[in-house]
């Protein structure tokens, strides 16, 4: 069972614990200009890359984040050179078999969200594999976006949908916004509270388009490689600062806090 507990987690000294992220979702996004600056071939950004992501799940576990999801490949990604494309497969296949009990053993739960049929049967079964290794009892979960985009996340959900009323087992009438979010890859997941994307980019390139409806979002010119605690830190104090309304009134807000 998952541990939903702010409590034990060291936060951020002087900001209480109500007023950090549950979800936090990053797009990461600079690994092949962190590589070329540096004169270093396109994958060897990538690797850089996956070590930040251990020093940034670690960091939320600390910080109480309960969710983390990170978009690794998006569906729009096959379009990259195929030498790349094969290195990232490999390198994902790697960390998949790497990770896995690594995982377990510090209580991070795995999720994989996207289509996941295009990638070959070995990542599919190291897939499954970790996902249900890392099932029960931890404190963070880590969603992984793979071959994953926001467009194709809502389709996939209308058509699940679709096939319900198809088959008599629901009513178009009874079809709302909670029933698609029902339907969503991130099902039974927290919305994200923060949308960071590292790079100077400002766009949320088709990721979690339903999902990040009310979302804060931070941009920061740093590369993904060089981006780990100290820079995560930054982004949570922003959020921690900012004044989540949800359509009411500033006054409205404040009202509520003070009851």
């Amino acid at each position: 069972m998952a541990n939903t507990s702010l409590q034990g987690k060291s936060g951020i000294q002087g900001v209480p614990p109500e007023r950090l992220p549950r979800h936090v979702a990053i797009i990461l996004d600079g690994n092949n200009r962190w590589a070329k600056r540096k004169h270093l071939p396109g994958l060897a950004g990538h690797r850089a890359g996956v070590n930040r992501v251990r020093e940034v799940v670690e960091a939320c576990d600390e910080q109480g984040v309960e969710v983390l999801t990170l978009f690794a490949f998006s569906s729009e990604n096959w379009s990259r050179p195929v030498i790349e494309v094969n290195g990232l497969m490999r390198l994902f296949l790697g960390v998949l078999k790497r990770e896995a009990r690594r995982m377990k053993k510090n209580r991070i739960r795995l999720k994989v969200i996207g289509d996941i049929t295009r990638f070959s049967p070995e990542i599919q079964k190291y897939i499954q594999e970790v996902e249900t290794l890392t099932a029960n009892d931890y404190s963070v979960t880590l969603v992984i976006a793979a071959n994953y985009g926001g467009r194709w996340d809502i389709a996939s959900a209308a058509r699940l949908l679709a096939e319900k009323v198809a088959r008599g087992e629901l009513d178009a009438k009874n079809i709302d916004e909670f029933a698609i979010e029902q339907h969503l890859s991130t099902s039974g997941l927290p919305a994200p509270d923060l949308l960071i994307r590292t790079s100077g980019e400002q766009r949320i390139s088709n990721f979690l388009l339903w999902q990040c409806a009310y979302s804060e979002f931070y941009f920061t010119d740093t590369l993904w490689p060089d981006f780990g605690r100290n820079e995560l830190q930054q982004a949570l104090l922003s959020y921690a600062r900012r004044q989540r309304r949800f359509g009411k009134t500033s006054e409205q807000v404040e009202a509520e806090t003070l009851c």
